[in-house]
């Protein structure tokens, strides 16, 4: 059995197979309504990440940056979780208003959706969602922080 995920503490790793392995333990606890904000600098390993999404998930087709279509729809692979993949980048995004006219609240109904650049933006989408931030330092080590985020009624 695979053990849970820290919250709120530093996970190194050390290379893109770290990263994927985090994304595929997060998949693990992740069904239709959950939302993942990736938040990083440009080469922190955001796209990786999700890729890791994807394949615990077990859905179809690669997992590139979805920067110039902005969302990518990934369905489930026979035999996977059943649950589809929505992969969105927000970076080109003018903000809240554009990121609405997506209509992700919709996919979120039957999807786990990621969101690259998404911190400051996607929060708005659930009331409920796990923020992973993502930094690399300069020896190429990425480190990751998940935390748990909640809205208070």
């Amino acid at each position: 059995m695979t053990p849970p995920i820290e919250l709120d503490v530093e996970l190194e790793l050390p290379d893109a197979a770290d990263t994927e392995a985090l994304g595929e333990r997060l998949a693990a606890g992740l069904g239709p309504g959950d939302l993942v904000v990736l938040s990083g600098p440009l080469g922190a390993g955001k796209t990786v990440l999700v890729r890791g999404l994807a394949r615990g998930l077990g859905v179809a087709g690669p997992v590139t940056s979805p920067t110039f279509v902005i969302a990518r729809e990934h369905r489930p692979l026979p035999g996977g979780a059943g649950v589809p993949l929505v992969h969105v980048d927000a970076y080109r995004l003018g903000g809240a208003a554009e990121l609405d006219d997506l209509d992700l609240d919709t996919d979120l109904a039957d999807a786990v959706v990621a969101v690259e650049w998404g911190e400051g933006v996607a929060e708005r989408l659930s009331a409920r969602h796990l923020l992973v931030r993502l930094t690399r330092r300069p020896d190429d080590v990425r480190v990751a922080s998940v935390h748990r985020v909640e809205e208070r009624p």
